[in-house]
Formats: structure tokens, C-alpha cells, sequence
């Protein structure tokens, strides 16, 4: 009853929101017509100047419409799905570090695009972690055509080590009759997938890259980069239910017995003497 009476008087806290929210939406929305006018190139042209914007030391929520906007944009000319205002106050809620519940068919994939597009735009990298490499492959190949338009670089990372850039103009070798979305992943080393402006790839595979990097001996074996913004797709799976299955590396143990067979021998030439404690000692 009490909760009844406070709706009444405050509102549902998902009206609460979605109210706070929109006046944001409305900003965005009042930028189309913009948008729609520019050509190809002067709408690739504004990554550009939004990265100065941001160089300068714009902050991201200032640059927000005018990056959200560009990516509907973008995405109306390549996939032909232009994102709803309630995608867009996803988008927002994700770029605020919230956790955001979407339905199957809702569009999760294609919110996502709004602030991974906006946090790339600091030059610092930006993960899109998922659950499966299937996943990785489809969503940042779908998705991946937003990004190109806009003067992006994407990557993945999958098991075994496979790594890719997104190029539209490469197809994958007997890839005539897969899934459109997967075939334009050119392959490339793990640390250049991780210097793309925005990589894709499974939670795991991410994990390991960690470990790793944090047991090699020289920077020059670094994998990854500095991390600084990552949305993670199925959340509570990756962080509650895979998180009881730890992340291990190991490995054959280092080869020792040289140093044992080296260190034999220094012993068998010791030779054994006693020393006054007023008398330099001699021998060993």
C-alpha cells in the first residue's frame, strides 16, 4: 500500500527516468534534419572534428547529441536501421556506466553503437565484450559497417588466437555463401585488433589477454592497451555466472636442470678450511 501511495505522489521510477532522460532525447532528435542534409564525406568529416572537440578537453555528455545523432545517421545509410528514442535513452544509460535490461529483439546490438562510437572518440579503445566468438563476429561485422562509414577502425579477438580487422572490400577465402556480416574480418596480429578504435570479443578471451600480458618481460609483448571503456553484452552471465569458473594459465615449468648440473660442479671444486676470526681467511 505504501509503495502505491508513493507512486502516486513521485511517479514510477522508470517514468522518473525516462522523464529525466528526454529532454537529452529531444536535443538528439532536434539534430537530425542536420544530419540528414550532409553529404557522405561531411558526415564522416565530423568524427573528426569531435575528436578535436574532445582533445580540447570537451567533455563526453557535451559531445553526446551531436555523436549520437551522427551515429543514427550513419546507421539509416549503412544498415538502414535508424535507432528509436528509447535505444537512444539506452545508449545514454550505457555510456553513464549503468546496467541497461533489454528483450530478445529490442535491439541491444544496434544500442550499443551509441556510446562505444561516443567513448572511441578519446583515441583510447573502447571493448564490446560478448559471449560467444559467433557473437563477436556478428555483431562488430554488422555493426562494424556503422563504425567504417564513420572513419572507425573495429576488431576481434576470438580462441586460438584468431584476431581480425573489419574490411568491407576483403572477403574471407570460400565465403561466398556465409552470413554477409561475418565475412569481411581480415586477419591481423592480436595487438593491432587491440589498437582498433573498438574491438569485439568474448569475455574470456579478453581475461587471457590480461593474464598474459601481465606475465610477459618486455612492453614489446604487450597484447592489449591501457583499459578504459568496455559494455559488456549479457551482463549477468559474464559477471555472475561465468564468474565462479576462474581464468588459469599454465604451462610447463621452466627448464632447471642445466642449473643444477651447473651448480653441481661449482660445489665438487669447494674446498674445505677454517679461519681464526683474528686471520683473513684463504682458500674457499
Amino acid at each position: 500500500m505504501f509503495k502505491k501511495l508513493v507512486s502516486i505522489f513521485t511517479g514510477d521510477s522508470t517514468d522518473r527516468l525516462v522523464n529525466s532522460l528526454q529532454p537529452l532525447v529531444d536535443e538528439i532528435n532536434a539534430l537530425e534534419p542536420d544530419m540528414q542534409a550532409m553529404s557522405d564525406e561531411a558526415l564522416r568529416a565530423q568524427t573528426a572534428v569531435l575528436k578535436e572537440r574532445c582533445e580540447a578537453g570537451d567533455d563526453l555528455e557535451e559531445l553526446l547529441p551531436e555523436a549520437f545523432a551522427l551515429v543514427r545517421e550513419a546507421s539509416v545509410r549503412t544498415t538502414g536501421l535508424r535507432h528509436y528514442d528509447v535505444q537512444l535513452m539506452g545508449g545514454i544509460q550505457l555510456h553513464r556506466r549503468n546496467v541497461v535490461e533489454m528483450r530478445t529483439g529490442e535491439g541491444k546490438t544496434l544500442v550499443a553503437t551509441l556510446p562505444l562510437y561516443l567513448n572511441a572518440l578519446t583515441g583510447s579503445g573502447v571493448h564490446l565484450v560478448t559471449v560467444n566468438e559467433y557473437l563477436a563476429r556478428r555483431d562488430g561485422g554488422w555493426m562494424g559497417k556503422i563504425f567504417y562509414f564513420l572513419g572507425l577502425t573495429i576488431g576481434v579477438i576470438g580462441p586460438q588466437q584468431f584476431s581480425a580487422l573489419y574490411d568491407p572490400d576483403y572477403v574471407n577465402p570460400g565465403a561466398e555463401l556465409e552470413d554477409e556480416r561475418l565475412v569481411h574480418w581480415r586477419p591481423c596480429t592480436r595487438p593491432q585488433a587491440y589498437q582498433a578504435d573498438i574491438t569485439y570479443g568474448i569475455s574470456s578471451e579478453f581475461g587471457f589477454d590480461y593474464l598474459r600480458d601481465n606475465m610477459v618481460t618486455r612492453p614489446s609483448q604487450l597484447v592489449q592497451r591501457d583499459l578504459h571503456f568496455a559494455i559488456i553484452d549479457e551482463v549477468d552471465n559474464v559477471l555472475i555466472d561465468e564468474a565462479r569458473t576462474p581464468l588459469i594459465i599454465s604451462g610447463p615449468a621452466p627448464e632447471t636442470g642445466k642449473d643444477y648440473q651447473r651448480f653441481a660442479q661449482y660445489v665438487r671444486n669447494l674446498r674445505r678450511n677454517t679461519a681464526d676470526e683474528d686471520e683473513e681467511p684463504n682458500g674457499h
